[in-house]
Order: structure tokens, then C-alpha cells, then sequence
């Protein structure tokens, strides 16, 4: 199963590539890469890969720092290991699919970190969201213990990372590629390689983040401004579903904000980080990016109202504030 080359896309092939190697998915099983597949980090999307993984015939190890989620991993049929040394020495590739940069740095180059667990020729495939300065830096370290670095961040989320369909915004080596492409496709949906240069498949994330963090402030903004002037919040949603105002963030998060449910899918801290990624990227840049930084400012003044831990969808928590809105659902305007 090819991935897909952003090559192809200048000569208009991606569509046809994705929607082939999607389809082909489902009619078939992949062939498992003869490999064994760590996985650090069993959260959300980290367990859904990892899950994925199994399900493809892929040998996979487990790794985090919580008993439960190391647990509920061995109960769905993988390993789990409590230590780094134990992973690497097990392990021909890693995916690193941790918090932020700073632990994924503790888990490349900490006390036993897999910078020098990993046996050489081994591929660490790093997942989080980072500033894209980082990845290159990374390889470096990591090239001179006879290592490869994949910058791998994904998206999707936890339901798209459980069914298979995550995709993988990836560049590195060819030889990275060589050893652990096989595995990337058994984890994913889609598998973009954009360069051979560690960081520009963290460049990407961070527009696609840029994009999604705004696109889901706007959201909630227009739902407060309909319910401020009495508009029905259910047959608004369905309007602007299927009118030019319509975006994916709307279509996915409003449905939260009708049910009142803000369990975390995607908290509004994630992206107070990952919006401050691309500001201080923009900032290194001397880039403008106005729209990015009130989008950031609505997610830090949500955090500050006490919603950070909840789903991003929240942010309509701080219009409702303002101006005395009833929310929808059970949960009101708590």
C-alpha cells in the first residue's frame, strides 16, 4: 500500500491516491510489517494507534506512565512495559505520541531515554505538536547514536485514531521511511510524506492547527451571536450545515455545544498551547497573524474561567458570560 507523495498532488493525483488507499483499507487486511512497534503515550490518540496497530497484525509494546492505561492496553491484547530502557531494547521503531516537546525530549534524551535504549538503525516516529524548529535538531541527536528521526504529528482525533484514519503529516530520510513506512501505514489512514527534511510535517500541523483553533472560535462565536439574537440553536446548526458558512470544526463541535457535553475530546488547553506554537513560529517569522492571536486570547480567557480541561467547544462558555446566555443542553451555562 503506497503513501502518498505530495509530489502527485501538483499533477492532481492525491484524490484518486487517498481515496484508493482508504477503500483498499477496508477491503483488505494490511500486511504486517515484520516489526515491533513501541508506542509512548496511551492516550487518546496514542491508544488508538496503538490499538491499530494490533489489529494489523503489528507486534506493539505499550508505554505510559499510568497503571490504568498500561492495563486497558494489555487487555486489548498488546504489551505494556513501565520503562524506556525495556521499550527500546524491544523495539525496531517508536512512535512518540506524548503531551508537547518537552516530553517528548525527556523521552528521547531523559535518563534512559530511547536515544540510547534504541539499537541502531532503529526510527523514532515524533507525533506531538512542536515548534517545527524542533524536529531537525532532534534528528541530529539522534543520527549520531545511528538513529532515525521521523516528525510525524497526526490528526484526527481519538475516534479517527481507533478506526485507522488517522493522518500522518510526515518528513524524514528516506532510509526512516524505508525502515518504518510499513509500520506508519498500519497505523493510519493516510500517510502524506512531504519532505525529506525533519520539520516541514510539523510546519504543516501548525497551519492545520492555525486553521482548526480558528475555525472552532469562530464557531462558537457565531452559535453565541445566533442564541444572543433568538435564533434556535438546533435549526441553526442545521442551516449553516448545509450553507457556504459551513466548516468542518462547525459541523463537528457545535453538536457538543447542543447537548451541552464538554468532555474533553480536544480540551481548550490544548490549543492555548498549540495556537502559542504558531504564534511564536509566526513571531520568529515576523509574520502577522491577527486572527490566530484572538482566537488565542479566547482560549486563555476560557482557561481562566475555569473551562481549560474541558472540550474546545467551551469557548462558548465565554460569550454565554458576557452576555447572559442560556445555554443548550443540561449543562447550561456552567
Amino acid at each position: 500500500m503506497k503513501p502518498v507523495d505530495v509530489k502527485d498532488k501538483v499533477q492532481g493525483k492525491v484524490q484518486s491516491k487517498v481515496q484508493s488507499k482508504i477503500q483498499s483499507k477496508g477491503r483488505r487486511p494490511i500486511k504486517a510489517p515484520a516489526k515491533v512497534l513501541g508506542v509512548v503515550g496511551l492516550g487518546s490518540m496514542g491508544f488508538g494507534a496503538a490499538v491499530t496497530a494490533l489489529r494489523n497484525g503489528v507486534p506493539t509494546i505499550g508505554l505510559d506512565t499510568r497503571a490504568e492505561a498500561r492495563e486497558r492496553f494489555v487487555a486489548a491484547g498488546g504489551r505494556a512495559t513501565e520503562t524506556l530502557a525495556e521499550l527500546g531494547a524491544q523495539c525496531d521503531a517508536v512512535l512518540v505520541l506524548v503531551v508537547n516537546a518537552a516530553q517528548t525530549e525527556t523521552v528521547l534524551f531523559g535518563a534512559d531515554g530511547l536515544a540510547t535504549t534504541l539499537r541502531r538503525g532503529a526510527v523514532v516516529i515524533a507525533s506531538a505538536t512542536v515548534d517545527p524548529t524542533l524536529p531537525p535538531a532532534w534528528a541530529e541527536r539522534l543520527a549520531e547514536r545511528g538513529l532515525w528521526l521521523i516528525d510525524a504529528p497526526v490528526s484526527g482525533g481519538a475516534v479517527k485514531a481507533a478506526a485507522g484514519q488517522m493522518t500522518v503529516m510526515a518528513s524524514g530520510a528516506p532510509e526512516a521511511f524505508a525502515a518504518a513506512g510499513a509500520l506508519l501505514d498500519a497505523i493510519a489512514g493516510t500517510v502524506y510524506r512531504l519532505s525529506e527534511r525533519p520539520g516541514i510535517g510539523s510546519t504543516v500541523k501548525m497551519v492545520n492547527q492555525h486553521l482548526a483553533g480558528i475555525h472552532i472560535a469562530a464557531a462558537c462565536e457565531a452559535m453565541a451571536l445566533g442564541l444572543r439574537a433568538g435564533a434556535d440553536p438546533q435549526a441553526l446548526y442545521e442551516v449553516i450545515c448545509n450553507s457556504a458558512g459551513m466548516s468542518w470544526m462547525f459541523q463537528n463541535r457545535v453538536p457538543h455545544i447542543l447537548a451541552g457535553d464538554y468532555t474533553p475530546l480536544s480540551a481548550v488547553n490544548v490549543f492555548v498551547k498549540d495556537l502559542g506554537i504558531v504564534l511564536d513560529a509566526a513571531r520568529k517569522l515576523s509574520f502577522p497573524l491577527p486572527l490566530a492571536a484572538a482566537a488565542h486570547q479566547l482560549y486563555l480567557a476560557t482557561a481562566a474561567a475555569g473551562h481549560g480541561a474541558e472540550d474546545d467547544s467551551a469557548v462558548i462558555k465565554f460569550y454565554a458570560a458576557l452576555a447572559g446566555l442560556e445555554l443548550p443542553g443540561p449543562a447550561g451555562t456552567s
